[in-house]
């Protein structure tokens, strides 16, 4: 700040009393209330969320693009149910369960209040419908029981939450059950919703077949008989938003109304994660209004030739000269922010390389950079194996070749 100095001179004590009590009048007010110079709107003035919290992710390169109190801890409500998911898909990609198998529903889990598919204990039900009535109806019930299915009981399915969470660098969130009943210290944040959001979507896409399902049915298989049981999706931000593909809703009395919302446009995926809105309305308003922000400042772009016609990698020591590579025609990344006229690309082949290389290795690199940072890399591998030279296989090269000279 710039220092004002007053010379006063030639003037009686009453007069500079009089002026310096104003000046000193004139400064508290400036220290107060100072002005702004060049000041910029913020992104949370352009948005101006009632939401307690929010974030905006963009999902391949999980970029964050809008943020208002993302790590304050928040009661998550059935938004809860995206780790449960998570664990599920990660259990059926790893060969411990299949879609086929069969869940029996346990007195704990049909005890479940809140949302649910009113399960009696006893019932059996596919991994698949189970999946169905987490994802579509939000069912307390289905998600307990597929908890126990996995881990044997609800608190060690817990257990197993909390070591995901971790490992997916959720430092601010604790589950104290699997569907998201209220508990005391059952905590997380926007900011980690975004992350257990962009796991799911980004390696278990299918969860958009149940995601983006609107109505659907189960058969309920009890000693009464069978009966049709209808779910219809609790997300109807659905059909509010042009491109939403889910992905969880969550309501109770404490949490307020809470949502991770997902979006593609365009090959462009977003999320955008509401906790504590007052109303269904504001919630579901908010989350269009984040992702149509992020969708303004996204723009994709198109790599057609990743390689270069006359690419090559050298190995030494080799059977072979060069390393045959996987070639890669094209490559999209989003960019955020960013002009892909201003994108610049370095083809790197790893020259260093010694023999043996074995197929898959990675034998160099596309780098893409804006204003000299990094913004993305594609590996190359190579396509085939290429033994080491050997003193036997040098001397059988040479035989060949005299035996052909004659």
């Amino acid at each position: 700040m710039t220092n004002i100095i007053i010379v006063i001179i030639n003037m009686d004590n009453f007069m500079k009393k009089i002026i310096s009590i104003f000046l000193c009048a004139a400064l508290l007010v400036f220290y107060i209330n100072p002005i702004p110079v060049n000041a910029e709107e913020t992104e949370t003035d352009i948005l101006s969320l009632e939401s307690k919290s929010a974030i905006l992710i963009e999902v391949a390169s999980g970029q964050v693009i809008y943020e208002k109190n993302p790590d304050e801890m928040l009661r998550p409500a059935s938004v809860t149910k995206i780790m449960t998911l998570l664990l599920i898909f990660e259990e059926i990609e790893a060969g411990n369960m299949c879609f086929d198998d069969i869940v029996t529903v346990t007195e704990h889990a049909a005890s479940m209040g809140g949302s649910q598919c009113f399960f009696e204990a006893g019932e059996q039900q596919t991994v698949q419908d189970m999946i169905k009535c987490i994802e579509i109806a939000s069912g307390n019930d289905a998600a307990v029981a597929m908890a126990e299915h996995i881990a044997g009981s609800e608190q060690a399915f817990v257990d197993m939450m909390n070591k995901r969470a971790a490992e997916l660098g959720m430092v601010n969130t604790h589950f104290e059950n699997a569907c998201g009943l209220e508990a005391e210290g059952h905590l997380t944040t926007a900011r980690d919703i975004a992350i257990m959001s962009r796991e799911l979507l980004f390696n278990h896409p299918e969860i958009k077949d149940y995601s983006t399902t609107w109505m659907d049915s189960i058969t309920h298989k009890t000693k009464r008989g069978e009966s049709q049981f209808d779910l219809a999706n609790t997300n109807k931000f659905l059909n509010q938003y042009t491109g939403a593909t889910g992905l969880k809703t969550g309501y109770t009395s404490q949490a307020k109304y809470c949502m991770s919302a997902s979006a593609s446009r365009n090959g462009v995926e977003l999320i955008a994660v509401i906790m504590g809105a007052e109303t269904k309305e504001i919630r579901n308003s908010e989350a269009g209004k984040l992702l149509d922000y992020g969708y303004s400042k996204c723009k994709t772009y198109t790599d057609t030739e990743v390689l270069p016609d006359d690419f090559s990698v050298n190995v030494k020591y080799g059977t072979e000269k060069y390393v045959p590579y996987e070639n890669c025609d094209t490559h999209e990344m989003v960019l955020v922010d960013k002009n892909p006229e201003d994108i610049s690309k370095e083809v790197i082949p790893y020259n260093n390389l010694c023999a043996p290389v074995h197929k898959g290795d990675i034998i160099g690199a596309v780098q893409y950079s804006y204003n000299g940072n990094l913004i993305d890399e594609v590996h190359i591998y190579a396509a085939e194996d290429i033994e080491k030279l050997t003193f036997g296989y040098s001397l059988k090269n040479v035989a060949k070749k005299l035996f052909m000279a004659k």
